[in-house]
């Protein structure tokens, strides 16, 4: 049975038939496709950030460009942004290619500051996320 369970987090669609995906390892994910909803591929997902003091996840790091990891963009993409497809082992974002055009990223040298409410306002406005310290 298809369920979809939603909340702070990531969405899930998930397939009851095995295992649950409710909880996971974070390396589990690493390495999963970001796809949008026509199917085209985004991205993969690199890290998984923490928002340690709520004991929340608040971005999927989602590696985008480049070549064997040369030339690679990255994207904090909010938790809440995110769909987990179970039967596909990848994520969706509901948004079209083009949005990263102006998205807020960063290079993997030179991580922005955690400390920037701005920069984590602007991320969530960008991609029309309840943030996660909401």
């Amino acid at each position: 049975m298809d369920t979809n369970i939603t909340g702070h987090g990531a969405r899930l669609d998930v397939n009851d038939s095995g295992p649950g995906p409710r909880l996971m390892t974070a390396d589990t994910l690493t390495g999963d496709k970001v796809v949008n909803r026509q199917g085209d591929t985004l991205g993969t997902i690199s890290d998984i950030m923490l928002d340690v003091p709520r004991g929340r996840i608040a971005y999927a790091v989602m590696s985008s460009g480049g070549f064997l990891g040369l030339g690679d963009k990255l994207f904090a993409i909010p938790w809440a942004a995110l769909t987990l497809d179970t039967d596909k082992k990848c994520f969706v974002l509901d948004a079209d290619k083009t949005l990263f055009d102006s998205a807020p990223g960063f290079d993997k040298d030179q991580w922005p500051e955690s400390a920037d409410l701005s920069w984590h306002q602007n991320v969530h406005t960008h991609y029309k996320s309840r943030p996660f310290w909401e």
